[in-house]
């Protein structure tokens, strides 16, 4: 608010021709709609103009620094900028308290609950994201089922109880296709399925949070969800998908981190996982990383999960085929991998739950090879297939595209692709200087 506007406000207050009741009335329905730069700037106006017009008539021959009194229109005045600043913040209700550690002796140390030991932790936000058409929406609701009914998904042991899952991308009819090709081949009824409550809102508004001026706050439609979460108690709600409940820009780090946090208070007031389906963005999609927008969204969370196919050097060797990474695991350890097949409507593991993580980890463990050896050979670096300097296994683990894998994991990879023919020792430079190198198969021209 300019000056001049609070000098044309308060121009009639000199001889009380307007009523300062009247004035501080009009300033806090002003302020429900002012900025707090605004609202700060305006109270010190009329605190200061106020104090001049009452010192004046109250003290008209008392020394020019003598402080102004404080009258009954300026204490009121201060206490409507205060009330109208709470209407427009509202305070937060805090659960939380200060206590000390030494409190904790003689406590029982909480174990920790997982809805899915090593991938889901229990109250809390899980990101799972995935390029569109992967399969991500269609996972996510066999885990739905394998929670209520009490089974395996995908070799693992799962937290009973019963899920919520609210979609916005599919219509009732897709779920009722996929929910049958899920019961067929987990073999259930569809009485085993009563604990799993369906939403679509597909060509709804489904947000869960709407922006005001100042911060995010729970949408009507967050409510209801809150409010069905406490007449069924679940252990597992899922999101579909993030682009569509999310009312903000994806890199606006502050909204990202207080949506997160309304979605964690949600899942700790209910004392369930959240599985929060998104999709990654195209720098995700190509590094492999699967990140979306602000690094705010990996980092407030406490576990991301990234579903993917297989495509090394980007073609895709089985349409059919797909791999779920750990990302994130602040709980857990991360670069784990299992890979999968879609089957009749659904996915099925790759090997005996016994042979799952030789299997997973031998599989990642070719494709980094692959693609580190396609980035080494776009930069003409070659790499050995014999004990040396640059021995691929030892160089290609110490990269920081290695994901982990060690020099024993990827030589037993390195052993594989020859075996499949998938890799070719191939020669560069001439004569004297003629060296032998590692090539992809079909890309092993003779260097110069």
């Amino acid at each position: 608010m300019s000056q001049k506007q609070v000098d044309d406000a308060f121009r009639d207050l000199e001889d009380m021709a307007i009523p300062p009741s009247l004035l501080v009335k009009g300033a806090a329905a002003w302020a429900a709609m002012a900025t707090p730069e605004e609202l700060e700037a305006y109270a010190l106006a009329a605190r200061a103009k106020i104090g001049e017009v009452k010192g004046k008539r109250e003290n008209p021959r008392g020394p020019a620094d003598l402080p102004p009194p404080v009258s009954r229109q300026q204490r009121r005045f201060e206490e409507r900028k205060g009330e109208a600043r709470r209407e427009i913040i509202p305070s937060p209700e805090r659960a939380s308290h200060f206590y000390s550690a030494a409190s904790l002796e003689n406590r029982a140390v909480p174990e920790r609950e997982w809805l899915v030991s090593d991938l889901i932790p229990f109250k809390n936000v899980t990101l799972f994201s995935g390029d569109g058409g992967t399969g991500k929406s269609l996972l996510a609701l066999m885990l739905s089922v394998a929670v209520v009914a009490e089974c395996q998904w995908l070799g693992r042991s799962v937290k009973a109880g019963r899920v919520i899952f609210i979609t916005a991308e599919d219509d009732e009819d897709e779920l009722h296709r996929r929910i049958e090709d899920i019961r067929r081949a987990f073999g259930l009824t569809y009485e085993a399925l009563s604990g799993l409550t369906l939403r679509s809102l597909a060509g709804e508004d489904a947000l869960l949070a709407v922006e005001t001026q100042f911060a995010l706050i729970q949408s009507t439609l967050y409510d209801e969800l809150d409010g069905q979460a406490h007449d069924e108690d679940p252990v597992l709600i899922v999101i579909d998908t993030l682009a569509d409940v999310f009312p903000s820009n994806e890199n606006d780090r502050v909204k990202v981190r207080q949506f997160i946090g309304i979605l964690r208070s949600l899942a700790l007031k209910r004392r369930c996982a959240v599985l929060l389906l998104a999709h990654p963005s195209l720098s995700g999609l190509s590094s492999g990383a699967g990140t979306s927008g602000s690094t705010a969204w990996n980092n407030s969370v406490r576990s991301r999960l990234y579903l993917s196919r297989i495509a090394p050097d980007g073609q895709e060797i089985d349409p059919d085929k797909r791999v779920l990474a750990t990302k994130k695991a602040n709980y857990g350890a991360i670069g784990g991998e299992i890979a999968m097949t879609w089957k009749a409507g659904v996915f099925v593991v790759d090997g005996t739950p016994d042979q799952l993580d030789r299997m997973a980890v031998g599989a990642k463990a070719e494709r980094v090879f692959m693609r580190l050896l396609a980035d080494f050979m776009a930069q003409g670096r070659y790499v050995s297939a014999n004990p040396s300097s640059s021995f691929a296994p030892t160089v290609f683990a110490s990269h920081p595209k290695a994901e982990g894998m060690t020099d024993r994991a990827l030589k037993l990879a390195m052993n594989t692709l020859f075996e499949r023919g998938e890799i070719v020792i191939s020669e560069h430079g001439k004569g004297a200087k003629a060296r032998k190198h590692i090539a992809k198969k079909g890309g092993e021209t003779r260097a110069e």
